[in-house]
């Protein structure tokens, strides 16, 4: 069996680090990934997809993107039951195993300065 991811899409918020109660690093992020076909109105959704960054992956990727940064993202998907006002709902979301940095905005003010 096989559980493998690949995306490339924006970012559609600055990552934040944060710690878990056992001090492992966890970030989050969302992706705005563009479909390749227009809709009955003639325009492109967009799809959002949640993934989950931990450890080395999480801190690199929140000190080196920002919102709007285009990423690639390697991983799996997972799914979990969150318990929520009587009723269970099933969420599922990607951890990213590894993030490639395809467009930096930093990079290009830098060479906008230049």
């Amino acid at each position: 069996m096989l559980n493998q991811i690949v995306l490339v899409g924006r970012l559609t918020k600055d990552i934040v680090l944060n710690k878990t109660d056992s001090g492992k690093k966890i970030a989050n992020l969302s992706l705005a990934i563009p479909r390749s076909f227009k809709n009955m109105d003639g325009i492109y959704d967009t799809d959002y997809v949640e993934c989950i960054l931990w450890e080395n992956t999480a801190l690199n990727t929140s000190e080196y993107c920002q919102k709007g940064d285009i990423v690639g993202i390697k991983g799996r998907i997972q799914s979990r039951v969150v318990t929520r006002e009587d009723h269970k709902e099933n969420i599922l979301e990607v951890v990213a195993e590894k993030v490639t940095f395809l467009t930096s905005k930093k990079s290009k003010e830098k060479e906008e300065k230049e």
